[in-house]
C-alpha cells in the first residue's frame, strides 16, 4: 500500500525494516513525521513495539545519507544527544531507495517545547541546551572543511576563503533573483569579495552542527521535572568558525538571552562578533532563505545589508 504523496510501498518499507530487524521483524504502523524538500521522513512502529525513524528518497541517489549517518555519530562520539543510526544507504539498481534508518527519539522540537514550558523551565532548557552547543564548539579541528563519510574533502586553513566557498552558488542565485533590488545586490556583492575584512578571526576552527534552528533541537519533561535537550537532528556538520552558528541561532530567535548569558561562561563572543561578523553570518541564511522562499525575506535582508554598509 502506498504511503503518502511519495507512492513508496509497503513492501519496501517492510523490506527496509527486514533488512535491519531480521526476516520475522513485521511492521505494523508509518506515521509521516516532519521532514525536508527531497525526502520523506516516517515513524515505523514494528509488531514487538519498537519504533524507529526512516528518511528515504525514492529512486534517487542521494549519498547525503552517508554523511547525516558519519555526523550522527561524531556527535554521539562527543557526548551530544543524537539518535543512533542503524542503517543508511545509497541507490543502486538492486535497491533503487537511499535511506536512513535510525532511532526514534520521543520529544517535541524547540519551537513547541516553548509553548509548554512555563518561563523558568524554558530558561532552565536554554541553559541546557547552551552548555550542550558550548560542548560541541569545544571539539577543535585542524583546519575548515565540512565533516563527510568521504576523504575528499578539502581542508581550507583560511576561514573567509572557506566561508566564501560555501556560499558562493548561494549568491550566485541571489544575483539573478528579481526579487532584489539591483542596489542591495551591488552591496552584497561588495561584501562578499571582501569578507577577509569582514569576518577574520583568531579563533580555531570548531565544530559545529550549522542547521540549529527549533526544529531541528527536540526537547522533553523529564522524572526530574525539569525539560531537557533530547536530541539534535539533522546535522550539516562543518569544522567552522562557531560564531557563524550562534548567529545563525540569534537570526531565528532558536536561543534567548539566557542561553547568550550561559553560552559565554564557555565561549566569549567578541565585540567584533556584535558589530560586524553577526551581521554578516545572518546576511547568507538570509540570502538563501530569498532564493528559497521568496519575497518576504527580502525586507529583513535588505535591513541587514544596509546596516552592514554603515560598518564594512
Amino acid at each position: 500500500m502506498p504511503v503518502g504523496a511519495s507512492d513508496i510501498s509497503w513492501q519496501t518499507l517492510g523490506d527496509i525494516v527486514r533488512d535491519w530487524a531480521g526476516s520475522i521483524a513485521t511492521l505494523t504502523e508509518c506515521k509521516p513525521l516532519a521532514g525536508g524538500y527531497i525526502h520523506t521522513t516516517l515513524l515505523l512502529k514494528l509488531t514487538d513495539g519498537s519504533q524507529v525513524v526512516l528518511k528515504i528518497s525514492p529512486h534517487r541517489v542521494d549519498r547525503g545519507y552517508l554523511d547525516e549517518a558519519h555526523q550522527l555519530e561524531l556527535l554521539r562520539q562527543k557526548g551530544l544527544p543524537a539518535p543512533k543510526v542503524f542503517r543508511a544507504q545509497v541507490a543502486s539498481l538492486e535497491r533503487p531507495d537511499s535511506y536512513i534508518l535510525m532511532e526514534y527519539i520521543p520529544g517535541m522540537d524547540l519551537a513547541r517545547a516553548r509553548k509548554q514550558c512555563t518561563a523558568e523551565e524554558y530558561d532552565h532548557l536554554q541553559g541546557e541546551f547552551a552548555d550542550l552547543v558550548a560542548k560541541l564548539h569545544s571539539c577543535n579541528g585542524s583546519c575548515y572543511q565540512r565533516v563527510s563519510a568521504s576523504n575528499h574533502q578539502t581542508p581550507c586553513e583560511d576561514w573567509p576563503a572557506f566561508f566564501r566557498e560555501i556560499y558562493n552558488s548561494i549568491w550566485h542565485e541571489a544575483e539573478k533573483n528579481g526579487h532584489l533590488p539591483i542596489k542591495v545586490k551591488k552591496k552584497i556583492g561588495k561584501i562578499h569579495q571582501s569578507l577577509e575584512h569582514c569576518i577574520s578571526h583568531d579563533d580555531t576552527p570548531r565544530l559545529t552542527h550549522w542547521d540549529l534552528w527549533s526544529n531541528n533541537v527536540m526537547a522533553h519533561p523529564g522524572p526530574d521535572g525539569h525539560w531537557h535537550i533530547a536530541a539534535f537532528l539533522d546535522p550539516n556538520s562543518k569544522y567552522a568558525h562557531a560564531e557563524a552558528e550562534i548567529a545563525y541561532l540569534e537570526l531565528f530567535q532558536t536561543i534567548t538571552p539566557v542561553f547568550l548569558k550561559a553560552y559565554q561562561k564557555h565561549h566569549k563572543l567578541s565585540a567584533d562578533y556584535h558589530r560586524v561578523r553577526k551581521l554578516v553570518y545572518q546576511m547568507y541564511p538570509l540570502i538563501d532563505h530569498v532564493n528559497l522562499f521568496g519575497h518576504e525575506y527580502v525586507g529583513p535582508l535588505c535591513h541587514i545589508v544596509e546596516k552592514l554598509s554603515a560598518v564594512v
